[in-house]
């Protein structure tokens, strides 16, 4: 299996996960109002971000908020919810796109609001999208390997900003249909924040154990979404065409090693209903297991699959096989599989 990563985790348990919502919800309705002249100037119909994406609404942080704030939020809740002391974490993992500057890191904001001890392992592991499940990957590792005992995986994201500039860029008179169609992908995307403690599965036995899974690169594909701090620019079908590619060769060399057909749950990640229904259509997914959250939350980035999850935990029961599916722009893909 040239390309491909096979890999599985012995003594690693999901303890918490949870979700912060961010509290200023815009409707994708109002983006329409704000650029309708220049959809209906260049030919273009409203309504594409709800009827051909599926969004509904994404949410906003408030002006006194930012992202970090979000996954701090998350993360205290998550220790609180798996009941251990932020003394014990010995890894944290801040997996955010967003970002206000290159340097510090974001995660020592999050550390140092935390209290977690000067011992805790603290950086940023940015992989687009996929970031949360590669932050999952990388802790479950340490965790098997006896270096920490618990580790915290964190991801604000905050796309007021990046949205703000898109709209007032895209409702100027010189905006094109080029303009409209390239930066589209930017009105889909939300702001949340999510957060999941992992600790040893011998000493947790009330946990949910991390099983292991596939990784797999399409690098070949990363000119197709690219993003700054101003804007981001992506060639919409060229992506979804690679990407159910990619998920498709992953899946291929996957059932050398494990069964992913009959999952009591898959948590893809969230982008579109066109991206999820072609995904699963590919993959052969029953739709009815794989729980939504991007028509009223936008695509969250990398923590949009943690959120979904956080969301769907109650709605688990014990011995559920679930499959968190993370894909991000480059394009990189990993399917990672919890024995709930």
């Amino acid at each position: 299996m040239n390309g491909n990563a096979t890999f599985r985790h012995r003594d690693t348990a999901v303890l918490s996960v949870t979700a912060v919502d961010a509290p200023v919800v815009k409707t994708s309705a109002e983006f329409d109002e704000v650029i309708g002249d220049s959809y209906r100037r260049n030919g273009l119909r409203p309504g594409m971000l709800a009827q051909l994406a599926g969004i509904e609404e994404r949410r906003w942080w408030g002006e006194d908020q930012t992202f970090v704030d979000g996954a701090v939020e998350a993360a205290r809740a998550a220790l609180q919810q798996a009941g251990v002391d932020a003394g014990s974490v010995g890894l944290l993992i801040n997996t955010s796109v967003s970002r206000e500057h290159l340097e510090p890191s974001i995660a020592v904001s999050i550390h140092h609001d935390l209290g977690l001890p000067s011992a805790c392992l603290n950086f940023d592991l940015t992989n687009a999208c996929l970031g949360f499940v590669n932050g999952m990957q990388l802790a479950a590792t340490m965790i098997d390997a006896g270096q920490i005992d618990y580790a915290l995986v964190v991801c604000g994201e905050g796309s007021r900003s990046p949205q703000e500039r898109t709209l007032e860029r895209l409702a100027a008179d010189d905006s094109t249909a080029e303009d409209i169609l390239s930066q589209f992908a930017t009105l889909t995307l939300g702001s949340g924040a999510a957060a999941m403690l992992l600790g040893r599965a011998s000493e947790h036995p009330q946990g949910h154990r991390v099983v292991g899974g596939v990784t797999r690169a399409a690098t070949e594909h990363h000119e197709l979404c690219v993003g700054d701090f101003t804007e981001m620019r992506t060639d919409a079908q060229g992506l979804l065409v690679a990407g159910v590619g990619l998920a498709t060769t992953l899946w291929q060399d996957a059932a050398e090693e494990f069964d992913w057909d009959d999952m009591d749950r898959y948590i893809v990640h969230q982008v579109s209903r066109v991206h999820t229904s072609r995904t699963a259509e590919a993959l052969g997914l029953d739709q009815s297991r794989i729980p939504l959250t991007f028509p009223t939350y936008g695509n969250v980035g990398p923590a949009a699959v943690a959120i979904t999850l956080a969301k769907e935990a109650d709605s688990l029961t014990r011995g559920d096989r679930v499959l968190m599916m993370g894909i991000g722009s480059g394009l990189n893909m990993t399917c990672l599989e919890i024995d709930w």
